[in-house]
């Protein structure tokens, strides 16, 4: 197990009441969040999940150069339309090269590399993020079975993986624009995201 369980409170938000449980990565000490919406205990069913990676510009600054705050709201949205479901919100800024780094990526794609050129260019690869936080937080929150709102193939397979079964995948396609058109072909493209390209 790499993280511990810290504290939880109630978090209402414009789209309903969740609950906040704050988890602690023991190799970092960074916090990791599961937003709880509903009942999740019944292992019976598959429970709506999403891991959303952390994206301060996309989250909290409104970039529309990603489509993260997109997805972000349209993942909270959809859990509370279920009714239930859980999103782990993923403390791995810039795909876990950081957020200087990520910065310094935008630089670089400012001037014509993509989203992979940028990251090979800084001597990270296309995806630095590590998904063992988000399996040990299924597994403290005892949820094996999981409907999973992602377009990554990466996390399909690393959660099935480690056992995490997964009886749907359904798509989250939203927030393209003409500042992350290029952005989200090069996902599709080179790193295999189910995305439509579109030019």
């Amino acid at each position: 197990m790499k993280l511990t369980k810290i504290s939880e409170a109630k978090l209402p938000t414009s789209f309903g009441e969740f609950l906040m449980i704050v988890f602690e990565e023991s190799k970092t000490d960074k916090n990791h969040i599961a937003l709880v919406y509903g009942d999740i205990k019944d292992t019976n069913n598959s429970v709506l999940s999403r891991i959303h990676s952390e994206c301060l510009t996309g989250d909290a600054l409104f970039s529309i150069r990603c489509d993260c705050g997109f997805q972000l709201k349209s993942a909270l949205m959809e859990i509370v339309k279920e009714g239930s479901g859980i999103l782990i919100y993923h403390r791995q800024e810039g795909r876990n090269i950081g957020l200087s780094n990520k910065i310094r990526a935008y630089a670089l794609q400012d001037i014509g590399l993509d989203t992979v050129e940028a990251n090979h260019h800084l001597g990270f690869s296309a995806d630095e993020r590590d998904f063992s936080v988000c399996i040990d937080i299924f597994n403290t929150l005892n949820i094996k079975k999981i409907k999973l709102l992602t377009n990554n193939p990466s996390k399909v397979t690393v959660l099935n993986n480690a056992g995490i079964q997964i009886t749907e995948r359904i798509s989250l396609i939203v927030g393209r624009n003409a500042k992350n058109s290029k952005y989200l072909n090069t996902k599709a493209h080179k790193m295999g995201h189910f995305l439509p390209i579109e030019y």
